[in-house]
């Protein structure tokens, strides 16, 4: 089928607007003849630590929902991609695979990262959706990086659907950050989508964000973290070949992938909790932003939206 992966430079945490581009570019990919177009994660909002964050989260059955179920019905196709959707008293990040029956299947992403814990939790699901284009695996940027992903999604899924919203370093530099720490942030970025076609056999869709943001740095107010989002939108055979692949502009890459041959993994998967070697400093902030933001996910962002 013809697999297309959209890249936005969204606004950040402008979610009405995000979704008319969201809406543009995915019509644009199924009027080229797109099969199954997907949108990055959180393509409503993208993703930093600031305060127009509290309140980009919408209902699981609300607007992003019903842009991904209209884009599928209208277009006679899939559409996919996630948002922080709200459900039972909790915020999610939750990828939604819509079909042009109405249907949908859903996985929640299973751990923030990092600033994200200040605005959804994690979920408990398995990540293959039993979809009528058979079993679909959903990987949602830093679950292209932990080896629980592939595992459990290894000889399980025909493919793998996902996208990312992954930051670089700042342009003000952090004390002990070096530009070899933001160039191996690249690198792994890179790498990523193919290692989990190989580890799992299965070709990869995977949407991405680019484009500037300013945010804010947890636990220090006087930081301004302006950067920009890595990109590289891409799209991989079962055996980890690029068929497509974009770098940092906003538009959407188009690939034919076959859903009916059958790949073996070619890549072990490693016994390690993450699949690359991570550079120490990002593992530290990773563990301090993780226990910042699960605290102020408690105390902030559940009161801003009323749960």
């Amino acid at each position: 089928m013809k697999a297309a992966a959209v890249q936005m430079r969204a606004a950040l945490g402008d979610v009405e607007s995000n979704l008319k581009s969201a809406e543009h570019l995915a019509n644009q990919a199924f009027s080229a003849g797109a099969e199954i177009v997907i949108l990055p994660e959180f393509f409503p909002s993208a993703m930093a630590f600031h305060p127009k964050m509290l309140y980009a989260a919408r209902p699981l059955h609300g607007e992003p929902m019903e842009l991904l179920k209209g884009l599928a019905k209208q277009n006679n196709g899939v559409a996919g991609g996630s948002f922080n959707a709200i459900r039972q008293g909790e915020v999610y990040n939750t990828f939604v695979l819509a079909f042009p029956d109405g249907s949908v299947f859903l996985h929640d992403k299973d751990q923030p990262t990092m600033w994200e814990n200040c605005y959804y939790i994690g979920g408990t699901d398995d990540g293959v959706l039993d979809t009528p284009l058979g079993p679909v695996g959903v990987s949602l940027c830093w679950e292209f990086v932990r080896s629980r992903t592939a595992r459990r999604l290894r000889n399980k899924v025909k493919l793998i659907v996902g996208g990312s919203c992954w930051w670089d370093l700042p342009k003000v530099a952090l004390p002990g950050f070096s530009p070899a720490v933001g160039a191996r942030l690249l690198e792994i970025m890179q790498q990523s989508p193919p290692k989990m076609a190989r580890m799992v056999g299965a070709p990869v869709i995977h949407a991405a964000h680019a484009g500037d943001f300013k945010g804010k740095m947890p636990l220090m107010p006087g930081f301004p973290y302006e950067s920009n989002l890595l990109g590289q939108a891409m799209i991989t055979d079962a055996q980890g070949k690029i068929l497509a692949k974009m770098d940092r502009e906003e538009g959407y890459i188009m690939a034919d992938i076959d859903l009916d041959e059958h790949a073996e993994p070619s890549e072990e998967i490693p016994q390690t909790f993450w699949i690359p070697d991570l550079p120490l400093q990002i593992r530290a902030v990773w563990a301090y932003q993780n226990r910042h933001g699960r605290r102020y996910y408690r105390t902030k962002t559940k009161k801003a939206l009323g749960l």
